[in-house]
Parts: structure tokens; C-alpha cells; sequence
């Protein structure tokens, strides 16, 4: 008898039923008494009949060979009937009965033994049945689950099945004893032989069946996941969120327990070409991260973990990169050396099985999508086409989103460029056009100027050039000579005067020198001063009063200046204060918080017409009149009353108040100095 380990083929299989178990070795065997028709056609048209009514019932195809293991072997009264499909090489299906079922202390009676252990030769699926007598010699176990069980088969009768002209599965007919199989039970296997083949079928085709409804909803699930990319990248998602959704639907899609998408920072940005032989310093950071409904409890689990890693601490991660392929890891089992490190956010030993595929534009690898199994998983070339065709569309999201990044960059800066020259120029415009109406304000003080020096210079020379006519009259008497050269000194004297305001005027508006400054009793100056004008105020019929403090006050100031001061603001009250008005000089000490010093302030108040808002502002100007103004003069008074105030460091303002039931105003002129200057030598007063 040749070795049963040579002559069965090894196959694959689908577990249905419990295995036999094993009879009482301590019993002794008995000789089993073939109670079948004795070579009679009517029990082999009855279990024929009854197989097919099985097979025309519509039982599910693993219930019904078990249906059918259960009634053959019953009929034959054997120990154990095995039924095997055989599936071309696939993997086959099998259905076993047993006379005896506690016998080998199962817990769970719907394991089978595998039927690849009994290597018989019969599931070479010989031309004729075939029978083993006595075989206690070769095979002494069967396997239940993982577990070796002592299972002694003695003799065999098998035979295969055929449908369609071909060999479809095998019939095992299996006794614990030695026994000598009859014709009339090869007979009646043979008649049960071509129904069984007809059920073997049904379930060839049922798995056919089944395996293309799988393969169809895998396709429809893979042609929603296409549309929903298609969808997503037509959307106007927020990035990360796109991004968190291709993974769900990528995980969801391919019935995965977890999804990752990784990507890369480049260390050097300028890193381009990815050589085999060399990983780039980039750092590797989870962007967005999915887990099954089944698997949240371990997806909180994990949040806790570091989200980022380096590329080159990372074996996987290493492999995907400088292969340009996916990386598949079926089961603990299935790592390589270079899978040794592991970045901790992969938890290999929770979610064993996984899949690492990079995401890769134009030579430079942009990440990895990653998709985890908590169970074993032989990842399909399809499941790796599709997603392969996932990373393509997350590559190219990444890049027109970093391209529009730039370009929105580019955007924003050119546009604030844009801005900051439109700025500059409207700031151009603006100073142009003050240059401008600047200008027309010079050609209109120029021309004024001009028409107020003209007459001003042509008055008095016109009058000296009247009194040199008259002196050269003959016969002139000594009176009418003596008035004449008095008109040519007065004349004289105001042109020299008027000459000399315009060079003061300049040197002080050129900063030619600097003050001398002396201590003086400022309300002894005050009261001088308005004594001397008191006589001129007069022949206007003004009056004039002095407010003082009561003790005095003393003031470093340059002499001449301060004196030019008050007789320039004296002479402007003369000028344009109402008839029969009261001009007031009040002198006043007041304290500066934000410097601590003390200042003094002088006031000029007179009434006369108002000072107008508009007039206000140019009042202190060269040879700028108030509108309306008939008083004769050149427009310098109070243009050098103000550079001789700042001469002297202090300040000098105009108020103009309206006097209610009245067309006049009441006019006051501030003068604000420091009471001890710190342009001079001395800091405090003498």
C-alpha cells in the first residue's frame, strides 16, 4: 500500500460542521452488520430520492451538505461521512458527519476536523470508487481547530463526484474498524454519486455567486468612493476638512479599522529628487486621522499619541519612501528588518494589518496614506489600484492647494504693493497740490508785498521829492524851509525804518543770533511802557490800565527785543481799537505741571472789530492784512512781534471774543515766556 501522505493533494477549505469523535478504545469493536438492501435497487432510489429533495429544497448550500453528510452516512451506517468540494485549486468546502459526537469533548460541536490531515488517496479523485480496509498503520490523529485528537480510521470507501464532465468533490465513507467494503455498497455509492455531484455544484455555484455580489459591491463601493473624490475636489471645503473627508471615505470605503494621512516638511526646501540611498531631515506629521465606528474606543485611545515623527527614525515609512510603492503589512507576523522602528503612531501590535502608500507629485514624495486592520488582511491588487488612484487625487489637491497659497501670497503682495505705491502717490498728489496752492499763496503775498512795499517806499519818496521842489523854490522864507526839511527827516526816517524791520525779519528767520538774555523787574518794564504810550493812546481817546501782581516778578529776557515786542502789539491796539475803549495790559505768573517750571504770561486786550477764524491764521504772516482793513501800514508789526517772541523761546496767541449786544469784539494778544530761560548763563535770577 503506497504512503496516504503522498497521495492527497493539500487544499484549502471552509469549515462547517463538527468533526466525528472518537469511539471507546477501552470497548471492544464490534463487527458492523450491513443493514442496507442486500444488492436490491430500492434503498438506492430511496436515498437518492431523499438527496434530492434536499437539493430541491432550498437550503443554504452549507446546510445542505451537511443535510447530506448526515443522510449518507446514516444510511451506510458508518462512523463518519465526509463530504468535500473541490474548487480548482480555490479554496474547497467540506461537510462531515459523525455517528458519535461526545466522544472527543468538543465545546463547539459545528468545528470540523480538516480533512487534509487524512491525506487518502482517493481525493486524487480516481476514474473508480476507492477502498482502504485497514489504514490504522498510517494515520492515528485528525486536526479539530488548532488541536490533534487520536481518531482511528481503519477503513475507507471514497469516490468522486462529477458534474459536467468533470471531477467537482469527493465522498468519504469512514469506519474505525477494519471492514471489507461490499459491490452492492460501491453500487449504491455510485447512485448517490451523480446527486452529489449535482449538490456540489449548487455549491461551487452559490460561492461563485456570492464571490461576484462581493466583487460587485466592492466595485459599486469603489465607484462611490471615485465620486466622491470627483465631488470633493470640486467642492469649496476647507482643505484639512477635504482632506479628513478622502480619508473616511477611503477607510470606509475599503472596510478598513483606521485611516492616517501623513505628510512630509522638508527640512531643505529646495529637496527635490528622492535618492534610494539617501532620506531627507523632514519631519512627518498626521494631518488627519479616521477610525470605524467599531474602533472609536481605540481611536480615543490614540489620541493621546505623538502625531509627528521623523522620516528617517520610521523603518516603514523609510521603505515606502525610497521605494515609491505601497507598503503592505498583512499581520504581526509579516514585518521586515527595516520595520524594527516603528513610529508609535502606527500601534502595529493593536492594528497589526496595514497598508502605507505615498503620496508622490512630480519626484517629490508629499506624504503617505495609511490604512489599518485589527485583523489579518491580505490587501488585493484592486484595493491597491484604488488607492494608489486615492493618493494620486490627494496629491494633486495638495499641490494646486499649495500652488494657490503662492499665488494668493503672490496676490496679496502685489496688492499691497499696489496699495502702499497708491498711497504714495495720492501722499504725492496731496503734497503737490499743497506745494501748489503754496505757491499761489506766495505769487499772492509776492504781489501783495510788492503793491504794500510800492506804496510804502513811493509815499515817502514822493513826499521827499515834493519838499526838495519846494526848497528849490526862490525866495522861499525860513518857516516853509525849515517844514520842508522836517518832512525829508520823517520820510527819510521811515523808509531806514522800514528797511531795517525787513532785516530783523531775516535774521531772525534764519536763526543769525542768538539772544542775550538779562534779568529785569517785569512790572516795572510793564508799567514804563504803558507810560510812555499813555500820551500816544490819547490822542485817540484810549485809555490804558495795568494789572500787576503784588509782589514782583522778575523775567530773563533780551532788552531790546521784549521792548520791540510790546511796542509792536501797543501800536496794533492803537491802530484798530474802537474810540473812547480802554486798552488793558495784565501780567500774570503761571506753572507748567508737565515740566515743573515757572512761566509768565503778558496780555495786550483791546476792543475793535473782530478777528475772524480765517484772519487767525495768517495774523502772524509777512505782509498779510486782515481783509477790509483801511489802517495804513506794511503788514510787518505783528510778523515780527511773533519771530522775536520765539527768539526769546516763548509763545504768542490771539484770542478775538465777541462782546454780546455789540458789533465789536474784545481782542487779547498772549504772550507766554519762560521766567528763567535755559539759553542763559545764569539759571536763576540775579
Amino acid at each position: 500500500m503506497r504512503s496516504l501522505s503522498k497521495s492527497v493533494p493539500q487544499m484549502k477549505k471552509r469549515i462547517i460542521t463538527s468533526p466525528p469523535q472518537r469511539p471507546d478504545e477501552q470497548e471492544d469493536l464490534e463487527q458492523y452488520h450491513f443493514k442496507l438492501m442486500q444488492h436490491q435497487e430500492t434503498p438506492a432510489h430511496r436515498l437518492v430520492y431523499e438527496i434530492n429533495q434536499i437539493i430541491a429544497s432550498s437550503t443554504p448550500p452549507d446546510r445542505m451538505l451537511q443535510e447530506i453528510a448526515r443522510l449518507v452516512g446514516s444510511a451506510f451506517e458508518v462512523d463518519y461521512c465526509c463530504l468535500v468540494t473541490d474548487r480548482d485549486g480555490g479554496d474547497a468546502t467540506s461537510a462531515s458527519w459523525g455517528a458519535q459526537k461526545d466522544d472527543l469533548g468538543l465545546t463547539n460541536q459545528q468545528e470540523a476536523f480538516s480533512i487534509e490531515q487524512l491525506e487518502l488517496p482517493v481525493v486524487e479523485c480516481a476514474a473508480e470508487p476507492f477502498t482502504i480496509e485497514d489504514i490504522s498503520t498510517i494515520q492515528e490523529s485528525l486536526v479539530i481547530g488548532c488541536q490533534n485528537f487520536p481518531l482511528p480510521i481503519k477503513s475507507v470507501l471514497a469516490i468522486p463526484t462529477r458534474f459536467g464532465e468533470k471531477n467537482n468533490g469527493v465522498i468519504s465513507l469512514i469506519k474505525c474498524e477494519p471492514y471489507e467494503w461490499s459491490n452492492s455498497e460501491r453500487q449504491i455509492l455510485r447512485a448517490v454519486e451523480s446527486c452529489c455531484g449535482i449538490a456540489f455544484a449548487q455549491v461551487a455555484q452559490a460561492q461563485i455567486i456570492s464571490s461576484q455580489k462581493q466583487q460587485v459591491r466592492k466595485s459599486e463601493q469603489h465607484q462611490s468612493l471615485i465620486q466622491q473624490l470627483t465631488i470633493l475636489n470640486r467642492s469649496n471645503l476647507e482643505f484639512n476638512q477635504m482632506l479628513q473627508l478622502v480619508v473616511s471615505s477611503t477607510g470606509e470605503a475599503l472596510g478598513a479599522d483606521r485611516g492616517l494621512l501623513i505628510l512630509l516638511k522638508y527640512s531643505d526646501p529646495l529637496f527635490r529628487i528622492r535618492a534610494k540611498a539617501q532620506i531627507p531631515k523632514a519631519k512627518a506629521t498626521v494631518v488627519s486621522e479616521w477610525c470605524s465606528e467599531t474602533e472609536s474606543a481605540l481611536c480615543k485611545e490614540l489620541q493621546s499619541l505623538e502625531e509627528s515623527y521623523w522620516l528617517q527614525d520610521c523603518g516603514i515609512s523609510k521603505r515606502a519612501f525610497k521605494a515609491s510603492k505601497p507598503v503592505t503589512i498583512n499581520d504581526n507576523s509579516d514585518r521586515r528588518k527595516d520595520t524594527s522602528t516603528i513610529a508609535p503612531v502606527f500601534v502595529l501590535d493593536k492594528l497589526p494589518a496595514a497598508l502605507l502608500m505615498p503620496l508622490e507629485s512630480q519626484g517629490k514624495v508629499l506624504g503617505f496614506l495609511v490604512l489599518q486592520q485589527k485583523q489579518r488582511r491580505n490587501w488585493q491588487q484592486a484595493e491597491l489600484n484604488i488607492v494608489e488612484m486615492v493618493c494620486t487625487q490627494i496629491s494633486n489637491a495638495i499641490i494646486q492647494t499649495q500652488t494657490l497659497k503662492q499665488v494668493q501670497t503672490l496676490v496679496d503682495e502685489r496688492t499691497a504693493q499696489l496699495q502702499r505705491s497708491l498711497e504714495v502717490q495720492a501722499k504725492l498728489y496731496e503734497r503737490t497740490r499743497q506745494y501748489v496752492d503754496q505757491l499761489r499763496e506766495l505769487n499772492e503775498l509776492k504781489d501783495e508785498f510788492l503793491s504794500n512795499m510800492s506804496d510804502r517806499l513811493r509815499y515817502p519818496l514822493t513826499n521827499m521829492r515834493m519838499a526838495i521842489r519846494n526848497l528849490r523854490q526862490p525866495q522861499i522864507d525860513a518857516d516853509r524851509q525849515a517844514r520842508y526839511m522836517d518832512i525829508l527827516e520823517q520820510e527819510c526816517t521811515k523808509e531806514i525804518n522800514l528797511i531795517n524791520d525787513l532785516l530783523t525779519l531775516q535774521k531772525l528767520e534764519t536763526h543769525q543770533e542768538r539772544p542775550q538774555f538779562e534779568t529785569i523787574d517785569l512790572n516795572t518794564k510793564i508799567e514804563d511802557t504803558a507810560a510812555a504810550f499813555e500820551k500816544k493812546l490819547a490822542e485817540k481817546g484810549l485809555s490804558i490800565s495795568v494789572e500787576l501782581p503784588d509782589e514782583p516778578l522778575k523775567l530773563q529776557t533780551e532788552i531790546e527785543s521784549f521792548d520791540r515786542i510790546l511796542q509792536e502789539l501797543l501800536t496794533n491796539t492803537y491802530k484798530y481799537s474802537e474810540h473812547d475803549s480802554c486798552v488793558e495790559l495784565r501780567v500774570s505768573q503761571v506753572c507748567e505741571t508737565e515740566n515743573k517750571t515757572n512761566q509768565l504770561q503778558v496780555q495786550v486786550i483791546n476792543v475793535g472789530r473782530g478777528i475772524s477764524q480765517e484772519e487767525a491764521t495768517f495774523i502772524f504772516d509777512k505782509f498779510r492784512r486782515g481783509k477790509g482793513r483801511w489802517t495804513p501800514g506794511t503788514g510787518l508789526g505783528l510778523a515780527l512781534a511773533k519771530s522775536l517772541v520765539q527768539h526769546l523761546n516763548g509763545e504768542i496767541i490771539v484770542e478775538s471774543t465777541s462782546i454780546e449786544d455789540s458789533e465789536l469784539s474784545k481782542i487779547c494778544f498772549t504772550l507766554t515766556f519762560p521766567q528763567f530761560s535755559d539759553d542763559s548763563e545764569d539759571s536763576e535770577p540775579s
